[in-house]
């Protein structure tokens, strides 16, 4: 699928089939966020893959979507603050590094066919409690994993002369 197709193609899925998503394509996910650039390549973030089935209840303390639990997998992805490149100024760049690797696996599970849906607004104390998550890690963003059972609603985006500023110098 060409680049261009792909990310037009990419919307955030609200609901999902039963169906179970295959070892290949899972793996190809998440070689995806491996090959995901990082500051200096410290890739400064774990991710998580968790079985949905018989655990509505618990990640539906994460977050509080039904359709979270419909989808067969829930991927998680966490940085690692002490592991991350800082810039000078104190700016610790690992939320970046893993929001791209996140980016990198969405776009991949697109192209393999699955949906996925970026939830930023979880409960971290939660997420923490229920996934036993290490205290040297920070969760950061979670996505259902699974095959979509909607269709993508039209997008609505800002125009270019919105978003870009062009200087001249």
């Amino acid at each position: 699928m060409d680049y261009f197709d792909l990310i037009q193609k990419r919307y955030s899925v609200r609901a999902y089939k039963p169906d179970p998503v295959e070892d290949d394509k899972l793996q190809k996910v998440l070689e995806a966020g491996c090959w995901a650039p990082t500051a200096c390549n410290l890739q400064p973030f774990q991710v998580m893959v968790v079985p949905t089935a018989g655990h509505a209840k618990e990640i539906g303390r994460i977050y509080h979507r039904d359709w979270l639990s419909q989808a067969p997998l829930l991927l998680g992805i966490c940085t690692r603050p002490a592991s991350a490149w800082v810039r000078k100024d104190g700016k610790n760049y690992g939320d970046v590094d893993a929001t791209i690797a996140m980016d990198h696996m969405i776009l991949a599970a697109c192209s393999l066919g699955l949906g996925t849906c970026w939830i930023a607004a979880f409960d971290p104390r939660a997420a923490r409690e229920i996934l036993r998550i290490p205290d040297a890690l920070e969760p950061l963003a979670f996505t259902p994993l699974g095959y979509p059972a909607d269709r993508m609603p039209p997008k609505k985006r800002k125009s270019l002369e919105e978003l870009v500023i062009r200087h001249s110098w």
